[in-house]
């Protein structure tokens, strides 16, 4: 008897070598392909590179389905060709997750202005052009430090923290690893914000969460169902100290779904706030992703002992790494769409 047929892959970026290998034990996806293979589900490696397009394609059209991580530019590219792939992929049945759609939706900071008035939103603003920034930033750093974020990125490139000094002096701080702080008039902050705004592109402007030192937490999501977390108390936003450099962003300790610390917000999340952002986003629960997660720092209440909890970045494209304990939702949740199809 022949080994069992592969119905499902796990699509990842790699050159032509890493394709020619697909081997799972050799990606950073080992312990989830081990995870299917003990659950009796027999998924492939899909390793994709824009240069074989093609033959990605004709692997996914034979099987149920794949779960997608690929982050929104790899290797200088972007999405546009996997995208418009994955799409084909999805009309001709196969079950894509993330789809690109829900993508659209929900994993760029456009959601951000969204759900503004949301019970996790706060003080947040699209910014179209160079031209609009000009009028609507100084009279909102008036009010307080602003974080300007390209609509679409990862790893913190494109998001930026902007304070008022004086009355041209403006301090920034990049958020991509490796960044200092610089300081100079409202025309360096330009020159900086000016490329995100290049061939149509626009910021979303949110206010400052003066909290963030507290720390940021992330929540992980398998559909509708918290499946762990990950917290870090330094990230690369956070303020430096009177007359010396920002401390490095430190790393993201992880913990399963049942991290006494972060009961309230799972509460929230699994009981309104899942609820509220499909609805408001116009996503089907049964499009929501296999896994995301989103981030959220501590804002200002007028109840301390109630908290409050706001979202600052919903990650939809290519979450890893993520709590191990998310394997098992994910496995299962793959399953049920297995027993529906």
């Amino acid at each position: 008897m022949g080994s069992p047929v592969p119905v499902f892959a796990i699509l990842y970026p790699g050159d032509r070598t890493a394709r020619d290998r697909s081997d799972p034990a050799a990606s950073r996806f080992a312990a989830l392909f081990d995870a299917f293979a003990l659950a009796g589900v027999q998924v492939e490696p899909a390793v994709y590179h824009d240069d074989f397009c093609d033959e990605v394609e004709a692997q996914l059209l034979r099987l149920r389905g794949v779960l997608v991580w690929h982050n929104p530019v790899e290797g200088g590219r972007s999405r546009r060709m996997l995208d418009a792939m994955l799409q084909r992929v999805a009309s001709a049945g196969v079950f894509v997750s993330a789809h690109p759609q829900t993508i659209i939706r929900m994993g760029t900071k456009d959601v951000l202005v969204a759900t503004r008035d949301l019970p996790f939103g706060c003080d947040t603003h699209r910014v179209d052009s160079i031209d609009q920034l000009i009028v609507d930033l100084p009279r909102r750093l008036a009010q307080g430090p602003r974080v300007l974020k390209q609509h679409r990125g990862h790893s913190g490139i494109g998001v930026w923290r902007i304070a008022q000094e004086g009355a041209d002096s403006f301090a920034l701080q990049h958020a991509q690893r490796g960044s200092t702080e610089e300081h100079g008039p409202l025309s360096l902050v330009l020159e900086r914000l000016a490329p995100y705004f290049a061939a149509g592109g626009h910021m979303v402007d949110q206010a400052w969460q003066r909290r963030l030192p507290e720390g940021m937490v992330r929540a992980y999501l398998v559909r509708d169902r918290v499946a762990g977390f990950g917290h870090q108390a330094v990230n690369a936003l956070y303020p430096a100290a009177p007359g010396e450099p920002a401390p490095q962003p430190g790393p993201r300790l992880y913990s399963g779904p049942e991290d006494g610390r972060f009961q309230p917000l799972r509460r929230l999340l699994e009981g309104e706030w899942v609820d509220m952002l499909a609805g408001r986003l116009g996503i089907a629960s049964d499009r929501l992703p296999v896994l995301w997660d989103a981030d959220f720092l501590l804002g200002e209440s007028s109840d301390p002992a109630q908290g409050r909890y706001v979202l600052c970045e919903i990650n939809v494209s290519s979450v890893a790494p993520y709590p191990e304990t998310a394997n098992a939702e994910i496995v299962k949740a793959i399953k049920s769409v297995l027993a529906a199809s």
